[in-house]
């Protein structure tokens, strides 16, 4: 099961970083308001990957599901020490439950281009916040596993 975890906590940290290309773009910004290139660039990004992509990005969803599933596995065959486990799922279930209540929701709200500018920029930075707590937690996942040996 181990594999299972570090396979797909390797393919999330990817997908992340793919993410995080487009949202840096937002940092060194402080206007409230950011530049329509800027907007453009992430929000279509954003659309290609959670609207365009079909049926691709559902691909995603299930590496998370596939993890959660692998973890729980390692806990019931009880083969580790317990921490380790258990650890990765609340390093797991965190990020991931972020991203299917607020940080997908966002990124489509953002691709579909529908809100001013001041709200596209609101949701812009709140992606890029997800998305550094995310790759955090799942660097994390990644580091328990493999330091377990």
């Amino acid at each position: 099961m181990k594999a299972c975890v570090t396979a797909g906590a390797g393919f999330l940290l990817a997908v992340l970083w793919f993410d995080l290309m487009f949202d840096v773009q937002v940092l060194r910004r402080p206007e409230r308001e950011l530049p329509d290139e800027v907007l453009a660039s992430i929000a279509g990004y954003y659309r290609r990957v959670t609207t365009a992509a079909r049926p691709m990005n559902r691909l995603v969803a299930a590496v998370m599901l596939g993890t959660i599933v692998a973890i729980v596995l390692e806990i019931t065959d009880g083969a580790q020490t317990t921490w380790v486990p258990w650890t990765s799922l609340g390093l797991a279930l965190a990020p991931i439950l972020l991203a299917g209540l607020h940080t997908v929701p966002c990124a489509v709200r953002l691709g579909a281009r529908a809100d001013p500018p001041e709200r596209q920029s609101s949701l812009a930075r709140a992606v890029l916040r997800d998305h550094l707590l995310c790759i955090a937690s799942i660097a994390a996942v990644l580091a328990v596993q493999l330091s377990a040996g």
